[in-house]
């Protein structure tokens, strides 16, 4: 069965993000625990926990469908000491905050080398990173997203992930969200149904298919190997509605969150019909 969702706005207090959901018809859902683009964030009070666990419970959404992002601000792999610090502290705030919420899940992007340091060194201290805040919690699990590799932002090749997940001392809690727009502009053919095959076959060869734990269901602005990282909506892109066919019809996706962040939200609810048409 497939759990499509949409990334929905918390605001108000996290307990109102599992009833946005609802609302558009979503069996899934992604959300932040806190502002995404502020350090800091007030404690998480007891009656949004509380609301938050009934709001889910009520509307039939598990942790398994559920798939938090942390803050943007958030870099695990910064050349830097103390921006390398003060990512891990705020990395290790967003677990403790899924942990209190009962998610099992946190999404982030890798990180960035900011061209002061080699990639490999970047993707070790990632890798430290991750460590130390698992070593640090009990229950979530650290879902890589892959990236277009933008700028210096690391996580474009397969092989990143695997490597970042290589150092991983607990392997049962660490996993991957693809992102469909993010592997396209990479350079990974998801348009045509020869190379939507080719790439998870890559995927599975070079990361593991075990470790994919969510996808990012979204269309492309920007071609293929750009690297560039703007989303369209379903079909509006240059992805188009055969990639979403793909992995409608893709069994070994099942059970897992698939979440749209297409930038006009007033289309969600569409989109996620549109979507479960196509299975």
């Amino acid at each position: 069965m497939k759990h499509i969702g949409a990334h929905v706005s918390a605001a108000g207090g996290v307990e109102n993000a599992p009833l946005n959901a609802a609302r558009i018809g979503a069996r899934a859902f992604a959300l932040f625990t806190k502002n995404q683009r502020q350090w800091k964030a007030k404690p998480l009070s007891q009656a949004s926990i509380r609301l938050f666990r009934k709001h889910c419970e009520k509307e039939g959404f598990s942790p398994e469908q559920i798939l938090p992002h942390d803050s943007y601000l958030i870099n695990l792999g910064h050349p830097d000491e103390e921006g390398l610090a003060k990512s891990r502290a705020a990395f290790l705030n967003e677990f403790q905050r899924c942990e209190q919420l009962g998610l099992i899940y946190l999404n982030f992007h890798p990180g960035s080398h900011l061209r002061k340091v080699s990639e490999d060194a970047c993707l070790r201290r990632i890798s430290e990173s991750i460590n130390i805040t698992l070593d640090k919690t009990q229950t979530v699990t650290a879902v890589i997203e892959n990236t277009s590799g933008q700028g210096s932002n690391i996580g474009y090749r397969f092989e990143h992930l695997a490597a970042i997940i290589d150092r991983i001392e607990d392997k049962k809690r660490v996993g991957v969200c693809l992102d469909t727009c993010h592997a396209f502009t990479a350079g990974y053919d998801l348009k045509t149904k020869e190379g939507y095959h080719a790439t998870m076959a890559a995927f599975d060869a070079v990361v593991g298919l075990n470790y994919l734990k969510g996808m990012h269901l979204n269309d492309s602005k920007k071609d293929y190997k750009s690297r560039v990282d703007r989303h369209a909506n379903i079909g509006k892109g240059l992805l188009g509605l055969d990639t979403f066919r793909f992995i409608m019809a893709d069994p070994r996706l099942d059970e897992i969150p698939l979440i749209l962040e297409t930038p006009d939200e007033t289309l969600w609810k569409k989109e996620i019909q549109q979507l479960y048409q196509m299975t």
